[in-house]
C-alpha cells in the first residue's frame, strides 16, 4: 500500500479547513487545542508548503483586532486538497482494519 499523500500534521490543517475558509489565527488555534505547538515562522512554512502543492489556497484580508488593523493571512482547502484528505482518509481507514488483523508489517 503506498503512503498517503498527507503527513497527520497536513491532514489536521486540511480537516479544519473542510467546512469553511479559516484565518492563520484560527487555524494555529485549533492545532494548540490539539496539542500541537509550532511557532510561527513553522506554522506559515506548513502553510506555504500546503500552498506550492496546491492544497490550499491563501489571501490576505485587512482586519482590525483589537483595535489594530493588520492584514490576516485566509485559507480555503482546493480540489487537489480535498483528494488528497479523502486519499489519506482512506489509507488510515484501510490500514486500521490490516493492524487489527496483524496484517501489517511493521504494525
Amino acid at each position: 500500500m503506498p503512503l498517503p499523500p498527507l503527513s497527520s500534521l497536513q491532514f489536521s490543517v486540511l480537516a479544519a479547513l473542510l467546512a469553511e475558509p479559516r484565518n492563520g489565527r484560527e487555524l494555529r488555534r485549533g492545532l494548540r487545542e490539539r496539542g500541537v505547538r509550532r511557532t510561527l515562522a513553522a506554522f506559515y512554512q506548513l502553510m506555504a508548503r500546503l500552498e506550492d502543492a496546491g492544497y490550499v489556497e491563501g489571501w490576505y484580508e485587512q482586519e482590525v483586532i483589537r483595535g489594530q488593523l493588520i492584514k490576516e493571512r485566509h485559507y480555503r482547502m482546493t480540489a487537489a486538497g480535498m483528494a488528497a484528505w479523502q486519499a489519506t482518509r482512506k489509507f488510515y481507514a484501510e490500514a486500521e482494519p490490516a493492524r487489527a488483523k496483524g496484517d501489517l508489517a511493521h504494525a
